[in-house]
């Protein structure tokens, strides 16, 4: 591509050089007013990519939105090469309602694309996101967080046997990636089939704004805006260790065999070893406990906020390390870190 080319969507375009604050219809209350998505496009005045960042596809997942914002309105973006299509609030209806699902018979937004413009209101909805702001694009990158009562660390899902996927994935940064083609449904399943190379980035709990995991994810989106050539000034980042988890036995949900109050002795992103105890479930006169211990040594990815359980609730996410693996996160566990003033350098 010589020349930057606009970006165009049903209603309007963005010439190269342009950024764009909109309000997008992509639905209607039952008043007959519309439901307006809010969407952010900068096309640098240079050729290059478009990319999308998506965030709130689920409407109580906040730190996702924080990070398509700082993109979109604190970066300095006078030098980007290419597009991007900043989404903070892709499910308007849940975002106000702050649930997770749309309050329109709780239909899953993250299921329905790549939409149906005859079909129901959710795929009706994905379907005008989709067309409009997805599919135009080169690849994407979606936010999520873990469902409330529940706390992820920072990890990519992704499906890794695709190989522009697997580009994208890697360019992220992250520690974790666990390789799935992902439910059908799924913006990153269902925009990567359509030839847009999309993850999805799973970072702490719902109904908040967590500074360390939005800082993290900001780092992770430079550095895939590096690969892609789109910021001259940024390079791609290496995490310092990986593990890419590809297979069902390299993963599990541990859940609650008995009911009670669960103390849980790890936090989440804490390394654990083979049948070392992860958490007890005890009765509120804790007469009666049952110790959970880990099934093979790990990372848990995800863990329980809430710690009230009946039996069958998830505890824990644990996904398995190899011993190489385990070898670099132990090293980086015990490296001292130092002071970034000047006036006391780290030893040579």
């Amino acid at each position: 591509m010589d020349e930057a080319e606009p970006f165009t969507y049903d209603g309007g375009r963005v010439d190269p050089g342009e950024t764009q604050n909109l309000r997008y219809t992509v639905s209607e209350t039952y008043l007959g007013d519309p439901v307006r998505m809010p969407v952010t496009i900068i096309n640098g005045a240079r050729p290059g990519p478009t990319g999308f960042l998506s965030a709130a596809a689920h409407g109580d997942e906040l730190n996702g939105i924080e990070v398509v914002r700082e993109v979109a309105h604190e970066w300095d973006l006078s030098g980007l090469s290419g597009t991007l299509v900043c989404l903070p609030v892709l499910n308007v209806p849940a975002f106000l309602a702050q649930e997770r699902y749309l309050p329109i018979y709780d239909r899953d937004l993250n299921r329905s694309f790549p939409g149906d413009p005859e079909s129901t209101s959710a795929k009706r909805m994905a379907h005008r996101v989709f067309r409009n702001f997805i599919a135009p694009c080169d690849f994407g990158l979606d936010f999520h967080t873990s469902t409330r009562g529940r706390t992820n660390t920072l990890h990519v899902r992704a499906d890794m046997s695709d190989e522009p996927v697997a580009r994208v994935a890697n360019a992220f940064a992250s520690n974790v990636i666990i390789s799935s083609e992902g439910p059908s449904g799924s913006l990153r399943r269902e925009a990567s089939n359509e030839g847009v190379p999309t993850i999805t980035i799973e970072m702490g709990e719902a109904h908040r704004f967590q500074r360390p995991f939005i800082d993290k994810a900001l780092d992770s989106v430079r550095s895939v805006l590096a690969e892609f050539g789109m910021l001259s000034t940024e390079v791609v980042r290496w995490p310092g260790w990986r593990t890419v988890i590809e297979h069902a036995d390299e993963k599990t949900w541990i859940r609650a065999d008995a009911g009670g109050l669960v103390d849980m002795h790890h936090e989440r992103g804490g390394l654990v070893y083979e049948d070392e105890i992860i958490c007890t479930i005890a009765n509120p006169f804790k007469t009666d406990s049952t110790v959970v211990r880990a099934p093979f040594t790990g990372l848990l990815v995800g863990v329980l906020e809430n710690p009230l359980v009946y039996p069958g609730n998830p505890l824990c996410h644990l996904v398995h390390l190899d011993e190489r693996t385990l070898r670099a996160l132990e090293r980086s566990r015990e490296e001292p870190v130092f002071s970034a003033n000047p006036e006391h350098p780290p030893p040579v």
